[in-house]
């Protein structure tokens, strides 16, 4: 327990390293964010009331910046992080199908983790592929013109 509350503390004075190098912080904030996600994984709200003090702004806007971009995320990621256009290139070529198959195979919801922290799905408005509808992404790898009936052996390869 002590080394988990050690680790937690090492991040925290590496974000607090990170804003306090910055010149000034006006204007800084979704950076800041990105930086905060990366060494925590996610924003939780301990982080974001920390990061509002540090910048000196309301936990109210970092709230509202962090809930509006959707690269942002409350929770925390699976190991097998999956994302699924929903726009309406991918949504009119099966998306919907694709994703019920990724939730099925998974066990995951839209937004959220599994338990046992395997797998997390986001959905998208868009990831500029749209030539591949439909498609989605397991951390950097591309699936495009996917068939629910490829789904399950894709997937299987990440269990």
């Amino acid at each position: 327990m002590a080394a988990i509350i050690q680790q937690k503390e090492e991040k925290f004075k590496e974000l607090e390293q990170y804003i306090d190098s910055l010149p000034d912080t006006k204007g800084e904030l979704i950076r800041v964010l990105h930086k905060a996600q990366g060494i925590f994984g996610f924003l939780p709200e301990e982080v974001q009331r920390f990061i509002a003090k540090k910048m000196k702004v309301s936990t109210a806007k970092v709230f509202g910046v962090v809930s509006f971009y959707s690269f942002f995320t409350m929770e925390p990621k699976g190991e097998v992080d999956i994302s699924i256009c929903l726009g309406t290139a991918c949504y009119v070529r099966g998306a919907e199908k694709i994703l019920t198959e990724l939730k099925k195979e998974t066990g995951a919801e839209v937004g959220k983790t599994t338990p046992n922290g395997k797998f997390s799905i986001t959905g998208l408005r868009c990831i500029g592929a749209c030539g591949l509808a439909p498609v989605f992404t397991i951390g950097e790898k591309v699936y495009g013109r996917v068939t629910p009936e490829q789904v399950k052996d894709i997937i299987a390869q990440y269990k």
